[in-house]
């Protein structure tokens, strides 16, 4: 299944029905009167947020959406059925704009939470409702109320604890497949993730979620490379796991070339908790380690972790660090039992969107 995180969706929903203007004609009945129906309400479009879903896919498919047509009031004062509605199932995390793409209408950031985009016409009234002491035989009945409709702007930010960044090939997706059973595609060439992956991870039996972005490089922020349009998805992080690679020249560069595009990016990625991890220290010796540690430390002002998901060197400590910021965010006072819950990999919902 292929990820998609914005859609543009055309919604309309239902006419009301139309009132009904009859009389009441049987024998031996001399005053009948008015009897004609109201007329049916038109259905809503709705929009809801829906676990087991982490991508946009299905609004490239389809991008109408119309609800049904109230249906017309009859005679012997029989009210028309109301159209059937329309719900729109979106991942949670989405967000629902206006057309201008900038008017926030809705964010869905909690599963089963919905909301009315478009609410449905009334139907008319027949002329039974308007039959009274002065007027016993209204020969008229109302129309049914237009439906609404408008072009809407869907995208996605995925809900995650922890974000992943850093440049290409930083070791960014090893360490997702090793702390989680999310399997992203890896490989020795720069943007081999082209797409956000999540993964759900475990330690001393707590979870949290964590997300895997494509890698960032100079300019990403003017579009260059993937550019930035990936790092919504990491907006709702309450922290950030910022990777550089052991493998780099120099580290100190690395890490102010990623913090520079998350800086002009905005969003508040600028101020968010940032732990920095020196990565993939398995290809190096402890010389050339502790030599790049301290470039590294100077550039990020804090002792960074050193880890290599590939010879699973230092994760537990990076999971813990991830922990400690998450469950301290959350406003938790105690962390669980280590001795009672040992530490284990989690699945995640799904491998690749």
């Amino acid at each position: 299944m292929k990820f998609l995180d914005e859609a543009k969706v055309f919604i309309r929903s239902g006419d009301g029905g139309a009132g009904a203007v009859s009389f009441r004609r049987e024998k031996f009945v001399e005053f009948g009167g008015p009897d004609g129906g109201d007329g049916g309400r038109g259905g809503d479009v709705w929009v809801e947020a829906v676990n087991g879903l982490n991508t946009l896919i299905d609004y490239r498919f389809q991008q109408h959406y119309k609800a049904g047509t109230g249906i017309h009031g009859m005679g012997r004062n029989r009210t028309g059925a109301n159209g059937a509605s329309v719900t729109l199932k979106v991942p949670v995390g989405t967000q629902i704009f206006e057309e201008d793409n900038e008017t926030l209408i809705i964010d869905m950031v909690t599963e089963g939470q919905r909301f009315r985009l478009a609410a449905g016409g009334n139907g008319g009234f027949g002329n039974a409702y308007f039959k009274s002491s002065t007027n016993q035989a209204p020969d008229w009945a109302n129309p049914g109320l237009p439906g609404q409709e408008k072009t809407i702007w869907l995208r996605l930010k995925l809900i995650a604890d922890a974000g992943l960044v850093g440049l290409p090939n930083a070791g960014k997706s090893t360490f997702l497949a090793t702390v989680t059973r999310a399997r992203p595609k890896i490989a020795n060439y720069p943007f081999t993730t082209l797409h956000p992956n999540l993964g759900v991870a475990t330690i001393d039996g707590r979870e949290f979620i964590l997300a895997d972005i494509p890698g960032l490089i100079d300019g990403a922020h003017e579009g260059v490379g993937l550019g930035d349009r990936f790092l919504g998805h990491v907006e709702r992080t309450r922290v950030l796991l910022h990777l550089v690679s052991a493998q780099e020249e120099n580290v100190g560069q690395a890490y102010k070339t990623v913090k520079h595009e998350l800086n002009a990016y905005g969003g508040g990625l600028e101020d968010k908790p940032e732990i920095v991890a020196l990565s993939q220290i398995d290809v190096l010796d402890q010389a050339e380690i502790k030599k790049k540690a301290k470039e590294l430390q100077k550039a990020c002002g804090k002792p960074p972790l050193l880890l290599s998901a590939a010879a699973h060197m230092g994760m537990t400590e990076a999971l813990r660090a991830l922990r400690d910021v998450i469950v301290e965010s959350a406003g938790e006072t105690a962390l669980p039992d280590r001795s009672q819950h040992p530490a284990e990999n989690a699945d995640t919902d799904e491998d690749d969107a």
